[in-house]
């Protein structure tokens, strides 16, 4: 089973650009689709982007779509997030997940491994 470890989060000003990196453990990275969540304080965990198992798809929120990018390489088992034009509601902790399937799902119930998350703060 995959190891998720995120990294990358911090402190940045509004607009700023900001890059969220999960390094995985294991051999199974490659078989899995993975996924961005974000929780803030006081809501529920939500969908982010999505990525399929060879990179060949993705999907995001339409809260994000065309200020951030999923991405992967699978031949260093990382999974990134590059995003740009920050805003204080992106403010929340960040999680990376994966799933045992080829395509994304936005559903988090269907993600098997979760990392311990990374906080990214959008200051105004």
């Amino acid at each position: 089973q995959v190891q998720l470890v995120e990294s990358g989060g911090g402190l940045v000003q509004v607009g700023g650009p900001l890059i969220l990196s999960c390094a995985a453990s294991g051999r199974t990275f490659s078989t899995a689709a993975m996924g961005w969540f974000h929780q803030a304080p006081g809501k529920e965990r939500e969908f982010v982007a999505g990525i399929s198992r060879i990179g060949t798809s993705t999907y995001y929120a339409d809260s994000v779509k065309g200020r951030f990018t999923i991405s992967r390489d699978n031949a260093k088992n990382t999974l990134y997030l590059q995003m740009n034009r920050l805003k204080p509601e992106d403010t929340a902790v960040y999680y990376c997940a994966a799933r045992r399937a080829s395509y994304v799902s936005r559903n988090e119930y269907e993600y098997d491994t979760w990392g311990q998350g990374t906080q990214v703060t959008v200051s105004s």
